[in-house]
């Protein structure tokens, strides 16, 4: 099994400028907006031919628009102008990536990318288009390099974890390691190299490594994010190849005691007790689970989620009717879908983790709602 899956989401032929959009009614007001610039532009470029920011301002609204076809149009009648300076060159080749990236042409997409590069040179904006594209087409390795030119270590450590998940599943699996232990020197609090070192560990059924494993990474990823190693061990569980060697069971208890020891060596924690408490129910000890949950109430009573497990808990204890449980059982279990977490840069609330937000595409932003106003 894979070492990250075990956790782990009207055609325009004439030159720019000779059609003039006319605001249809009923269009929103921010399309007619957008529409009515277009108008002016139009008639900017059809006065002055040589205005090339024009041009391309032109191509950017036609493509937030959606009509592709225009803007590769006006990319393309740019490229092909003679005596074009090289740096306005780059520039339509640039935006003519983002055009057929959005037409859905990625290999276009790249090679405008790679030719806006010979003529522009590797700048910022460009460099972080080519990562994201070729993390979007799968192209780990690349990305990983790309991302590494630009010095931003948490993606480039990301996209190393990503191709070591390749080589794993081709079958290179001291290739992969090797390739995961170079992701944490690149950044030593990568969550993903540390998550799946510790999958590969409970693979091969080194319980004591898998703790050992553990306690280094809760050492070395910031606070703040923990919880994604926790999230994603509570995932594990033996293939099906795997589950004829040992019951689920079997397998459950030994993960049990591997990570408790290395949550119970930390400080006192909110999230850390809050994840002991459901390693100790996945394992069955609901009395010791009840006093861990108990522990974060002592450091944060409003911290819904443990509340929550503590009324699920309490629920056989008390002499109530079958209606009232059954209403009762419900509720908690309708409670239990509320999305846990968050992004801390742009608030999107989500049910499962994230390495990057998918709205505002920050890296590492993901928060657990300590309380349902957050």
């Amino acid at each position: 099994m894979s070492i990250l899956r075990r956790f782990w989401p009207g055609t325009h032929t004439g030159k720019p400028g000779n059609t003039i959009l006319s605001p249809v009614r009923g269009t929103p007001p921010g399309e007619r907006d957008t529409r009515a610039a277009i108008n002016e532009l139009s008639q900017a470029v059809r006065n002055d031919p040589d205005a090339v920011e024009i041009y391309l301002a032109l191509g950017n609204l036609f493509r937030s628009q959606g009509e592709i076809e225009r803007a590769v149009q006006i990319r393309s009648n740019l490229i092909v102008r003679p005596g074009l300076d090289d740096k306005f060159k780059a520039r339509a080749y640039f935006e003519l990536g983002h055009d057929y990236k959005r037409g859905g042409f990625m290999d276009r997409a790249m090679q405008s990318f790679e030719q806006a590069r010979k003529l522009g040179g590797e700048t910022e904006e460009l460099l972080r288009a080519m990562a994201r594209l070729y993390a979007e087409t799968g192209s780990f390795q690349n990305a990983a390099s790309l991302y590494g030119k630009l010095d931003h270590r948490i993606a480039q450590a990301h996209y190393l974890v990503r191709h070591a998940e390749e080589l794993y599943d081709a079958g290179a699996v001291s290739d992969s390691k090797k390739l995961l232990h170079k992701a944490l020197k690149v950044y030593s609090g990568s969550v993903e190299a540390w998550l799946a070192l510790i999958s590969l560990a409970t693979t091969d059924r080194e319980w004591r490594k898998t703790g050992l494993l553990l306690t280094q990474a809760l050492g070395s990823v910031a606070p703040s994010m923990r919880f994604l190693l926790l999230e994603g061990m509570l995932s594990f569980s033996p293939s099906k190849v795997e589950a004829t060697k040992e019951s689920k069971g079997e397998f459950t208890a030994n993960l049990c005691e591997a990570v408790m020891p290395a949550l119970e060596a930390q400080a006192p924690d909110l999230i850390l007790q809050y994840y002991g408490a459901l390693f100790l129910l996945r394992c069955g000890n609901p009395e010791e689970a009840n006093a861990w949950l108990a522990k974060t109430m002592v450091l944060s009573p409003d911290f819904w989620a443990a509340r929550l497990e503590l009324l699920g808990l309490s629920m056989d204890d008390q002499p109530l009717s079958p209606v009232f449980r059954n209403h009762l059982a419900f509720f908690v279990e309708q409670a239990k879908q509320v999305k846990r977490f968050v992004c801390s840069s742009c608030g999107i609330r989500r049910s499962h983790t994230f390495y990057v937000c998918p709205r505002c595409r920050s890296w590492h932003s993901a928060a657990f709602r300590i309380t349902l106003q957050d």
